[in-house]
């Protein structure tokens, strides 16, 4: 997949540098039906090889669209969504 490329050549472009290195990142994952999750946990995976920083939420950080402009109909998605950016608020200012 497009993701899956993007982790494999970023990683070995960032890794041997440290680029990524103490940045803050936080994987987001959209949902039509199966494989979100393996999604999210490959993209968490890549920020913790990198060193990264990963805030959490209060669930997994996916939010559920059938087509374009159905994620506002996910309410629950985009209360994960907004604690996610809260808490990535919280650790940036605090990493300062």
């Amino acid at each position: 997949t497009e993701t899956k490329a993007l982790i494999d050549r970023a990683g070995r472009v960032c890794r041997g540098q440290g680029l990524l290195k103490h940045k803050v990142g936080a994987a987001v994952s959209p949902a039509r039906r199966a494989g979100s999750l393996n999604v999210f946990q490959a993209i968490n995976n890549f920020f913790l090889v990198q060193e990264m920083v990963v805030p959490g939420s209060s669930y997994w950080n996916v939010g559920t669209a059938a087509a374009p402009g159905h994620f506002e109909k996910d309410t629950e998605g985009a209360g994960i969504m907004t604690t996610l950016g809260e808490n990535m608020a919280w650790l940036m200012d605090k990493l300062k």
